[in-house]
């Protein structure tokens, strides 16, 4: 036996594990946004937080205990001006480059490592466009920072999971909007984030018809016939486990959803009406095809209730917890 040599023993000590660390954009300034952020911050104990906004807006949306509740171990607050000073409820336009510029220094620490994912506070979209920067939303604008061609909006509640192929369009441009290379593209990210972010060995998922009745065989519309149904058939000849075009009418009995674990709608209010009246206020938002984790709430600014402490924080203590239970499951 050699001598003087030791030989250490393999440690069964657990490993350490580095705590999530998530980005919370703080939204327009005049919404609810600022104080369901500091509202989350009080009460979440599961990573760290990082608030991206004004400070003095979020301590005096915060209220009388503001200071402490920002303060507390695994919150961190980033002081982003304002470029003036935000009364709750009354909209700015000098201050939507001020919302910009919170949502770029977010996907600037996401790319660079710096946060493991991103959750965004409702922003005010007629009013960035009135700044002079056309935006149709957080999932167009981060899809085009990040270079990205093919973003899916998808919203969950629970078990529901419901994608979207079109998404901020007016109603008459949908038809024009679908093709079956675009629905192609739509399954593949689809069927790729539900396996990598949910983990799911091999995603269901329902497709909507555009017309109603799925268009019944082309007589109501043949847009299935035409798009949907040949987007489908390639899909499958990919792997993906697509089954559609369905009859959106009937897709969302409960019987039906048990048979999947995701839906796919043509159009916004074709599926986001049933899946707001299955968890409005718990809802999240997710955009799928971007190579970083990013959720939302489920509604607007909410002006007429700003200031009031009167909002559910419940969405978007839902998209924190998401968020974080996405970073765990893929880390």
């Amino acid at each position: 036996m050699e001598t003087g040599a030791f030989r250490a023993r393999p440690s069964t000590a657990p490993r350490p594990t580095r705590v999530p660390c998530i980005a919370i954009t703080t939204g327009e300034p005049a919404g609810v946004g600022p104080e369901l952020c500091a509202r989350i911050a009080a009460r979440h104990g599961d990573g760290e937080l990082v608030l991206l906004g004004d400070r003095e807006l979020l301590l005096e949306r915060a209220g009388p205990e503001g200071a402490a509740l920002l303060s507390r171990p695994g919150v961190r607050l980033e002081h982003l001006p304002l470029a003036r000073p935000s009364v709750a409820g009354r909209l700015d336009v000098a201050n939507a480059p001020y919302v910009l510029g919170l949502l770029d220094r977010a996907l600037a620490g996401a790319r660079a490592g710096e946060f493991d994912a991103l959750v965004t506070a409702p922003v005010q979209k007629s009013l960035i466009s009135e700044a002079g920067v056309p935006f149709t939303g957080h999932t167009e604008y981060l899809a085009e920072r990040l270079g990205c061609t093919r973003p899916v909006m998808m919203l969950v509640a629970g078990s529901l999971r419901v994608a979207l192929a079109t998404t901020h369009l007016p109603l008459r441009a949908v038809s024009a909007a679908l093709s079956v290379e675009g629905l192609g593209e739509t399954l593949t990210v689809l069927d790729h984030d539900l396996r990598r972010l949910w983990g799911l060995a091999r995603p269901r998922i329902a497709i909507c018809g555009l017309n109603p009745h799925a268009g019944e065989g082309g007589h109501l519309g043949d847009e299935e016939l035409r798009v949907i149904g040949p987007a489908i058939e390639a899909a499958r000849s990919r792997g993906v486990d697509a089954s559609g075009p369905l009859p959106a009418d009937t897709v969302f009995v409960p019987r039906t959803l048990a048979r999947f674990d995701a839906v796919l709608a043509m159009y916004h209010d074709q599926g986001l009406p049933v899946l707001k009246h299955a968890g409005f206020g718990h809802a999240v938002n997710i955009t799928l095809g971007l190579p970083i984790v990013r959720t939302s709430v489920d509604h607007g600014t909410a002006l007429d209730l700003a200031g009031t402490g009167q909002a559910d924080a419940g969405s978007l203590d839902a998209a924190v917890e998401l968020a974080f239970e996405i970073v765990r499951r893929s880390s």
